[in-house]
């Protein structure tokens, strides 16, 4: 499974309560109400966990982290850059 895969299953099991609900890869977690603030301190600790990876306060940003597409970049550079 690719990691956008991964991603997309996680956001569906913890915030969709296992419904795709027609989530694409552009959709925005924020503007769709998909993960609040909180939301995204799990799905940061999710995503260090999964992909053993460290996450700066600075990169909880909207364009790293507001969409899979978005979520997909940030990692490439993430992982590209250890």
């Amino acid at each position: 499974m690719g990691k956008k895969n991964k991603i997309k299953a996680f956001i569906i099991e913890n915030f969709l309560f296992g419904e795709d609900n027609d989530l694409k890869d552009d959709t925005s977690f924020l503007e769709e109400g998909i993960i609040d603030s909180t939301g995204v301190l799990e799905l940061v600790e999710y995503l260090e966990e999964e992909f053993d990876i460290e996450i700066d306060d600075e990169d909880m940003i909207p364009e790293n982290l507001d969409s899979l597409n978005n979520l997909e970049q940030f990692l490439k550079k993430l992982l590209k850059a250890s």
